[in-house]
């Protein structure tokens, strides 16, 4: 399967990219290099596709196994190496849940399932960062 992506400079260092479902956005530089900062850094666009990814496969496993969850969100942490060309090494993802009753062994499930099976933009990551995932939970 094939996807297309458009990415179109509109001037300055600001682009518009599509998207195959029909949404766009926009990528831009900080001030401190030269864009106004209205849009997505290329490279926290990566974290924000693996946070997504993982995201939608746990949201899908939540509700095929009717657990109880108020809501959960994921944090991502990322070291960018020095050198040129610059890439993430290091990246540890922490899956928080929020609820009263939280069912620890499933919820961890759910995310075992995501990293270790479903996720594509996990795979993608494992080639060049030494990844780390930590659940935790919150109960109310």
């Amino acid at each position: 399967m094939k996807n297309l992506i458009t990415t179109t400079w509109l001037g300055e260092m600001k682009f518009e990219s599509t998207n195959p479902s029909g949404h766009n956005l926009f990528i831009d530089a900080g001030e401190e290099n030269g864009g106004k900062g209205e849009g997505y850094r290329p490279k926290a666009l990566m974290l924000s596709g693996l946070a997504g990814c993982s995201g939608l496969d746990v949201a899908s496993l939540i509700k095929k196994m009717k657990l109880e969850v108020d809501t959960f969100k994921i944090e991502i942490e990322a070291n960018l190496t020095e050198e040129h060309p610059k890439y993430y090494d290091k990246v540890t993802m922490q899956f928080h849940f929020y609820g009263s009753d939280l069912n620890e062994k499933k919820l961890q499930k759910t995310v075992d399932l995501s990293i270790e099976k479903y996720c594509g933009v996990m795979e993608m990551f494992r080639q060049f960062a030494e990844m780390k995932v930590e659940t935790l939970f919150h109960k109310k």
